[in-house]
Parts: C-alpha cells; structure tokens; sequence
C-alpha cells in the first residue's frame, strides 16, 4: 500500500435530493424524499432534512411516507441527474486519466497517476480546489475523503460528510478502524454482520484479535483472507478507470401486478424502445437480447436470443423481445418487466434488420388485401404529470409538478434563481402546458466560468478522522447511485 494519501474518494451530497433542491427554491431547507411514489416504491434518496424523521435510501416509500407525511415526494428526473454527474466526472477526469466511478454520484481517483498530489498536503489541497469546483459548476455539495488505500479514502468521506474533507494520515489507520463497527469494512453486508456477532465479533479490533484461521473458518476461505487483512488496514485495490459497459438495459415494477397479455405485450415494445435510445445514446450496438420477467410470486425469469451481429434497429429489439415472451407463462401477473442488449460494440451490421426479423422486411410492403382487417391505432394516451417534473406553461413560464389527479395538475412556478413560486392549478389536458426540459442549476456565462477561488475551509480543519467533531453528521453507508435502490 502506498503511504500518501492520494487516493480520493468522492461522494456527493444527498446528490438527487440536493439536486431538486437546488432546482426548485421553494424546497431548500425542506424535507425532500425521491423514489417511487406507487404502492411498492421505495426512497431512492432523501434530504439531509428527511432523515432527521428517520428517513433512507431503500425505504419502502409507504414508511416514508409515515414517518414524514408533509415531505414533499418527486419522482426521479434520471436525465438530470445524468447530465449534472457528468459534469462532476469531468472534473474528476481532469485530476487524473484513473477514475472509478461507483455511481452518479460517487468515485475513486488515483491524484498520484495524475500528477494532481503526491503527499499529505498537495492531495488535500486538490480536494479542496475539487470541492470548490464542484460547487462552482454545478451548485452543489460534494464530500471528499483522501488517504493511501480506496477503503480508508471511502471511510474518510463517510466521516467528512456533510459538505466536508477529511485526510487520514498514513500511521494513524489501525487506531481509526479498532473501534468501528465491522460492518464499517468493505463486504460486510447484514448477513455478514450478523454471523461475525453471533461469534462475539462487533467491532474492527475484534476482527484483529479473532485470527485469520478463524475468520477463515467462519466466512469461508476468500472472504475470511479479504477481511482480516482490511481490519490490519490493508487494502491494495487499484483505482480502475471507467470499465467498458457490458449491457444496456432498462425496467419497470408496476404499481399493480399485469394480468392482461396484451397489456404486457405493450410494455415489453415500449421497454424496448426507450433500450434501443439509451444503446444509441452510447452510440452502442448489441448482439443478444434479453427479457426480463418477474411474476406475481416473485419468482424472476430471464430469456434471451442471440443475432447473428450486433444492431441498434428498434424493429429487430421489439420483435425478439416479443419472440422471448412467447415462452414465458405472465397468467398469474406481472409485476416488473425488463428489456437488456448486450453483446455491445461500436459498429452496426445493416443487413441485420431482415436477418432477425425473418421475413417482416417483405411483408411490411405488401399491399393489405380487400376486406382484411385494419389494424386500428390505440386511442392517444392521456400525458401524465409526474410529481417534480419540468413543465412550461405558456403564460407562466417553466415550473415543475406538485401533483395531478382528478384530471387537474397543480404547477409551482419557480427557476433555480428566482424567489420560491406561486402556485397553479390546470386541465390536465391544457394547451398551454406541455414538459420542458430541466434548467440548469448555475447559470453558463458565455466566456466559461472564472477560477473559483482555491481556499481551504475552516469546517474542517483536522487532518485526522479523529479530529471531525463528533456532532457532525454521518450518512449512511453507500451513496445514490442509480435507481430506487441506491444508498443515501
């Protein structure tokens, strides 16, 4: 293990919730809560505000909803999400070519391969010129851990948050971990803990004091080597750069198990098409298809179908979809659906179309015959309004949805830089609202944004983990990443 601290880790604060936030005025310094908002949702993330109600990442959104009713609720803006997180990356990037992202909102740095740090005080400057950056550029707050190995740099930012940095001195790292909790250490998930208890091992120290031989014997030989060596505080993990995707895939759960196969058969063509946007959106193609199928028991089923090469044609995506559907049995009900492409690369066979299509290509210009049946198309589908969402009305100009129902939707209208809005309430069916595309959170100036000032904040003023007040709040562990399972 290397003895500067120059491996980063970052973590953005509370990143979805803080994003809302952020974009709409009237909700800062309120209690925000981001997930599913039907009957089986759970919290994708919340504000530092809801979770003072007991409030976290994974929480079915009913015991949120219990636990802090005047909350307000959003559905996730993912694109948004994205596009911000991009920005924080590109940040990254630009300290080292060794970046590792975990999540949207969460990644490692080597600053050593970069030339950005090479000891205890030019890595905690970086960290601190990153910290204001990342505010600069995109308003929002990000905590920054720094030390020799990737689970100490992680641990680090756990203690620095909120909207803090924190350095742990190489030496000091044996007495950090003895007192946490095991479950502190990378792998040690609820069932791990639970098992290391029922042998009287709660703490980092005990781990030490048990012996490798017997954590060996308890976890197994792989797991047992890993974990005693990270309780002496050894970690020599790389810092990988961005690996190359392996799959794109998209899914739904559904508020209310799908029983009618035709209204399955519609969910699996639309599935595929957004797929087919996000693989074009890589500027990707895919070999093999793949479906995905958890019925009304939880029981999951995958099937898929491999091309003859690699394509990115929504037509050939559909109808192998729907060709692997013919085999599964959804009378019980459906209660997810999910459509995949993997087998990714960079190029397109265009003869692909009529391969895995069959004959579709020929019968598709055929002229329809007297007195066949015409197919009749389905009657427009009424828009929805999900809740925090982007809306422009044209008289009022760019909110975001409160709510909807009964045929109304109530509008608040506000921009990142204005004074919390006015509130509204329309048709759902008004012509003069439509979704708009997000704002951004900081205004772009023509000639790019000047060097933020690099100064180093008296919040945190120790280099030791030790030195953070014990006040400070602590998340939870994990992060947003991205979807209705990420971590706080």
């Amino acid at each position: 293990m290397r003895n500067a601290p120059t491996i980063l880790h970052l973590d953005m604060d509370a990143f979805f919730a803080s994003a809302e936030q952020a974009s709409k005025p009237s909700l800062r310094g309120k209690a925000v809560i981001v997930g599913g908002l039907g009957p089986r949702g759970v919290v994708a993330t919340c504000s530092y505000e809801a979770r003072v109600f007991g409030v976290h990442s994974a929480m079915p959104m009913a015991q949120a909803r219990r636990l802090a009713p005047n909350a307000a609720y959003l559905v996730p803006r993912f694109g948004f999400y994205r596009s911000i997180s991009e920005q924080v990356m590109g940040l990254l990037r630009d300290l080292s070519p060794l970046v590792e992202p975990l999540s949207l909102d969460e990644a490692f740095v080597d600053l050593e391969a970069g030339g950005a740090a090479w000891d205890e005080a030019s890595a905690r400057l970086a960290g601190v010129k990153l910290r204001a950056d990342i505010r600069a550029v995109t308003g929002l707050t990000g905590s920054v851990g720094l030390a020799a190995s990737k689970m100490l740099a992680k641990i680090a930012s756990e203690q620095a948050k909120p909207d803090g940095l924190v350095v742990i001195e190489p030496g000091s790292e044996r007495a950090l971990l003895g007192p946490m909790s095991v479950r502190t250490l990378p792998g040690v998930g609820p069932a791990t803990g639970d098992h290391l208890r029922r042998a009287g091992i709660t703490t980092v120290d005990e781990i030490a004091e048990a012996g490798e031989d017997e954590l060996v014997r308890l976890l197994g030989n792989a797991h047992g080597h890993a974990l005693y060596a990270m309780a002496l505080a050894r970690d020599d993990r790389p810092v990988v750069a961005e690996r190359e995707t392996k799959s794109v895939s998209v899914e739904d759960t559904y508020d209310v198990d799908i029983h009618d196969r035709v209204r399955v058969g519609l969910e699996v063509q639309r599935l595929a098409d957004r797929c087919v946007r996000r693989l074009r959106g890589a500027g990707l193609s895919g070999r093999t298809i793949v479906l995905k199928v958890r019925r009304y028991d939880f029981s999951t089923l995958t099937r898929s179908e491999t091309l003859r090469g690699p394509t990115d044609d929504p037509g050939v995506v559909r109808e192998a979809a729907a060709r692997l559907l013919e085999s599964v049995d959804t009378t019980g009900g459906v209660r997810l659906l999910g459509v995949g492409v993997s087998g990714l690369a960079d190029y397109t066979q265009e003869d692909l179309f009529a391969q895995a299509a069959g004959e579709r290509a020929e019968s598709e210009v055929e002229e329809p015959v007297a007195g066949e049946p015409v197919e009749v198309q389905p009657a427009p589908v009424e828009r929805r309004w999900p809740a925090g969402h982007d809306v422009r009305h044209g008289e009022y100009g760019h909110g975001w949805v409160q709510g909807s129902g009964l045929g109304r939707v109530t509008v608040r209208f506000e921009t990142p830089d204005s004074e919390p809005g006015r509130v509204r309430t329309f048709r759902v069916d008004d012509p003069e609202l439509g979704p708009a595309d997000p704002l951004p959170l900081v205004p772009r100036r023509p000639e790019g944004p000047e060097e933020p000032e690099v100064r180093e904040e008296p919040a945190v003023p120790a280099v030791q983990v030790s030195s953070v007040p014990a006040s400070l709040p602590k998340s939870r562990s994990g992060s947003e990443g991205g979807g209705a399972t990420s971590r706080p």
